[in-house]
């Protein structure tokens, strides 16, 4: 009957479609046989117990697959979830900042701190009373504290922190070669002085709490020392209390705000220097008194841009306009750098390298090269961020070949951070010499003596 319903061509397709399905089931049943046999019975041998570690397991093959066919996106994806990850670690959640201190009245003068009048007699008596730390290593070599800091929070930039660990390596580097002890501060003593003015408390209370300590040296976080053999020719200022790159016309007579440089200065430990502290606090506590002094110090100083009062502006208009009460105890030293402004002295290290030595001081080979506008710790700087880290390597780079001859060793070159060979070694260590003498030079071994 079917056959002549669907005729005999039908059948046969009907009945070979059955077979084909028969074969269907039992490849689908081995299968299944199989992947248990592989992956396991569910908890409990459950078709559906099966069915969902089979939808498992094809998801999770699944997955892996995209992520490597993604170049890098799961990679990604992974370290924003690992929490063994540095990379993708948000460092605000670990940055606790305590409530404000309540604000202070803005009708009342700025302090920074109880007023001290005798501070000289208090320091004599003390250096007395202390022979085993004296004010002086030796005659005419002044016991110094170099001081430097950054902000107690990371740099807002992802390697702003790298180029200021450079910076204090270098730093420590040319203390040490010349006995010269080392703070660097992470801590905002007072919250209305940040900014320009965040040295001033700490310069007091250091020069407070080191009787010993004959001269303090300042130096911006963003400033290095290029001639590690020029030691200060300390005799040139015994007679002065505040030592600054600068020149007494621009100052005295322009009232040039750039006419000296802040960045870099030696402030002696007496009566006088606390004085001058608290002339120049009164301008710096932050908003409107500072934002006010600014103003003053923009319509005072020759040339000076409208911001807000900085430090350096606020001493150049001090001593302009009280130079009878301070001149005198002033030295304003241009003979070799103190300061150097990198822009004119970067690009010919080469030059110096193939004509001079180091141990001049001076734009033949000069003592601190400093990044003034570079900011490497901000978000923004005054210059190409390309430009300013490549000249800070170079710079790091010139000063520290002169460190590592000590050992035979230099850079491969002043933009390279890979060092080479430069000296063969000896069996006779002690009998190496570095070239620069810096090993043991005289003014270590004078405050090894007196120590």
């Amino acid at each position: 009957m079917l056959n002549r319903i669907l005729g005999p061509r039908r059948i046969a397709l009907i009945q070979r479609a059955l077979q084909n399905g028969k074969i269907t089931i039992l490849c689908l049943f081995l299968t299944v046989v199989v992947l248990r046999g592989m992956i396991g019975a569910g908890h409990f041998g459950t078709p559906e117990q099966d069915l969902e570690l089979l939808q498992t397991h094809f998801s999770n093959n699944r997955r892996v697959l995209e992520e490597k066919n993604n170049d890098g996106g799961g990679e990604a994806a992974g370290k924003e979830t690992n929490p063994n990850s540095y990379e993708a670690f948000d460092i605000k959640k670990i940055l606790v900042d305590d409530e404000p201190e309540d604000a202070k009245d803005p009708n009342k003068p700025y302090s920074l701190g109880p007023k001290i009048l005798d501070w000289d007699e208090q320091r004599e008596k003390w250096l007395k009373e202390n022979p085993q730390f004296p004010n002086f290593v030796r005659s005419g070599k002044p016991r110094v504290l170099l001081v430097t800091g950054s902000s107690p929070k990371p740099c807002e930039n992802p390697v702003g922190d790298h180029y200021l660990l450079k910076s204090i390596k270098n730093k420590i580097d040319y203390c040490r070669i010349h006995g010269i002890e080392i703070f660097y501060n992470l801590a905002l003593l007072d919250a209305e002085m940040a900014g320009f003015w965040a040295k001033l408390p700490l310069i007091r209370k250091l020069l407070l709490s080191h009787p010993e300590v004959e001269f303090l040296w300042w130096m911006d976080s963003d400033a290095m020392f290029t001639d590690m053999v020029f030691e200060l020719p300390w005799d040139r200022y015994k007679d002065s209390n505040l030592v600054m790159h600068g020149w007494n016309e621009m100052v005295y007579d322009q009232k040039n705000w750039i006419g000296l440089n802040t960045g870099s200065f030696l402030l002696r430990n007496k009566q006088w220097a606390l004085d001058l502290l608290d002339v120049l606090a009164p301008m710096g506590p932050k908003g409107k008194i500072r934002e006010e002094a600014g103003k003053l110090l923009t319509r005072e100083l020759k040339d000076r841009p409208v911001f807000e009062a900085d430090d350096q502006s606020a001493m150049v208009y001090t001593l302009a306009t009280q130079r009878d009460k301070w001149g005198d105890k002033v030295y304003l030293e241009n003979a070799y750098y103190l300061h150097g402004y990198w822009g004119i002295l970067v690009d010919r290290y080469e030059e110096m390298i193939e004509n001079y030595h180091p141990g001049f001081g001076d734009h033949r080979w000069p003592l601190v090269t400093h990044f003034v506008g570079c900011k490497p710790c901000g978000k923004f700087g005054d210059y190409s961020v390309e430009r300013c880290f490549r000249q800070m390597d170079r710079a790091f780079n010139f000063g520290d070949n002169q460190v590592l001859q000590m050992y035979g060793f230099a850079h491969k070159s002043l933009a390279s951070r890979l060092v080479k060979k430069i000296r063969n070694e000896t069996s006779d260590s002690l009998e190496v010499k570095d070239d620069l003498g810096l090993l043991h030079p005289e003014y270590k071994a004078a405050v090894a003596a007196s120590s």
